[in-house]
C-alpha cells in the first residue's frame, strides 16, 4: 500500500485534523504507523446556542456534529493519541456562515468548503493550537489530494488524489506555499475502498461505515441561514423581463435552478438563468439559455506558479461535482478570461473555478459572468 509520506528526521510531530469520520482517522491512523508523533485536533464551529440547524447524517453544520467530535476522541483513545478539541464558533459564524449568506445575498452562490479550508482549517485552528502551546512540525488532514516540491521549479505542487473519484483537489486551491509546505495528505496516493479496509483491519470499521458529510447544512436548505428580514419576494421573470411569477426571497435560488420555481402553463421546463439582487428579480428561461462557453475569475490563486500573465490551455473544474473542461485561460487587467472549448451548463457567479493540466492544479479563483 503505497502511502504519501514526508522523510522523516528524529521523531517530527504532526498535528492531525480530526473529524471524527474514516478519512481522518485512517490518516491518524497511518502516520503514527510511520513513526510520527502524532496529536489530534478537532474543530468546533457550532455554536452551543445556535439552535436553528436541524441535524443530519453527512452535514458539516447542525447539531449531530457534537457526536462526530466524541467519534474523534475515542478514536484518538483507542489509538493513544493526545486530542484536543479547538473552539472555532466564532471564527467559523464569520469567515463563513456571514461570508456565505453576504454572497449569496447579493446573487452569487459561494462554495464555503473551500473558504473554511483557507481561513479555518489551514488558518485559525492551527493558529489557535500554536498560540496554546502545541508544538508540531506538519500538519495532516485526511483530504483526498497530494503534495510534492519541485525542486526547479522551487514551489510546493498540489495534485490531484489518485483515486480519481474522491480527489478533493478543488476544495484547496486557495491554500500558500507556506501552507503546502508543512503540510501531509496521507490518503493521496489510497483509494476509498483501501482506506475502508485499513480501518476495518486496524479495528475501526464502525468508522467505515458512517455517512460522509457531503453537505453544508441538511438538504442545502438555506432558510435555515437567513431571517425573516431577507426574505423579500419579488417577480420571477423571462429574459425579456416578462413576468412569470413569483418568488419568496433571491436566496432560495442558484443559476441553473429547476425546482422551486413553481411556474405553470409553460410548454417546457425553465430554468434560474440569472439573479438580480438590485431589483430582487429571478431571470428564467429554457434550459439551452443557461449553457456559455465564456466567464471570468477574479481573486485568483496561483499554486504552480506566482502568477499567470499569459495564455494558458487547460481543463477547468466549474463545480467541485462536475468533471473537468478544456479552456484556455486569458490574462485581463485585474481578472483572467476562460473560454471553454464547449459550452457549459450553469455556471454560476461566486463558485470557484479551479485548473488542472493533468494531476497538476495551477489554481483557481472566484466566478465571475461578466
Amino acid at each position: 500500500m503505497k502511502v504519501q509520506k514526508k522523510k522523516l528526521k528524529k521523531r517530527l510531530v504532526v498535528a492531525v485534523g480530526i473529524s471524527g469520520g474514516v478519512d481522518s482517522t485512517m490518516a491518524a491512523y497511518l502516520l503514527k504507523q510511520q513513526g510520527y508523533d502524532v496529536i489530534g485536533v478537532t474543530m468546533k464551529i457550532r455554536d452551543d446556542n445556535q439552535k436553528n440547524f436541524r441535524s443530519g447524517k453527512g452535514v458539516c453544520y447542525g447539531p449531530g456534529k457534537e457526536n462526530d467530535i466524541q467519534d474523534g476522541k475515542r478514536a484518538m483513545e483507542k489509538m493513544a493519541i493526545k486530542h484536543q478539541v479547538v473552539d472555532l464558533a466564532k471564527e467559523y459564524n464569520k469567515y463563513i456562515l456571514a461570508y456565505f449568506k453576504k454572497k449569496y445575498l447579493s446573487g452569487q452562490t459561494p462554495n464555503p468548503c473551500v473558504i473554511c479550508n483557507q481561513k479555518l482549517k489551514f488558518g485559525f485552528l492551527l493558529k489557535k493550537i500554536i498560540s496554546g502551546g502545541i508544538k508540531f512540525d506538519y500538519f495532516a488532514t485526511g483530504h483526498y489530494a497530494r503534495i510534492k516540491y519541485d525542486q526547479s521549479k522551487k514551489r510546493w505542487l498540489l495534485l490531484a488524489s489518485k483515486d480519481e473519484r474522491k480527489d478533493q483537489s478543488y476544495f484547496l486551491y486557495r491554500l500558500k506555499q507556506n501552507q503546502l509546505r508543512k503540510t501531509i495528505f496521507p490518503l493521496g496516493e489510497l483509494k476509498k475502498e483501501e482506506v475502508k479496509k485499513l480501518a476495518v483491519k486496524s479495528g475501526f470499521g464502525a468508522y467505515a461505515k458512517k455517512a460522509e458529510s457531503q453537505d453544508f447544512i441538511e438538504g442545502d436548505n438555506y432558510d435555515q441561514l437567513f431571517g425573516a428580514s431577507s426574505k423579500k419576494p419579488g417577480k420571477i421573470v423571462d429574459e425579456k423581463g416578462k413576468t412569470l411569477g413569483r418568488h419568496q426571497g433571491i436566496h432560495k435560488f442558484t443559476i441553473g435552478q429547476r425546482k422551486g420555481l413553481n411556474l405553470g402553463g409553460l410548454t417546457e421546463p425553465y430554468y434560474v438563468l440569472a439573479i438580480n439582487r438590485c431589483e430582487n428579480k429571478v431571470v428564467a428561461g429554457k434550459k439551452s439559455a443557461a449553457y456559455a462557453d465564456t466567464f471570468f475569475i477574479r481573486d485568483a490563486n496561483w499554486i504552480a506558479f506566482s502568477n499567470l500573465n499569459k495564455k494558458m490551455a487547460a481543463e477547468v473544474k466549474v463545480r467541485s461535482s462536475q468533471e473537468r473542461y478544456a479552456c484556455d485561460i486569458i490574462p485581463e487587467e485585474g481578472r483572467w478570461k476562460v473560454i471553454l472549448k464547449k459550452p457549459q451548463f450553469a455556471i454560476t457567479s461566486g463558485q470557484s473555478a479551479v485548473f488542472y493540466q493533468k494531476d497538476l492544479v495551477l489554481g483557481g479563483g472566484i466566478i465571475s459572468l461578466k
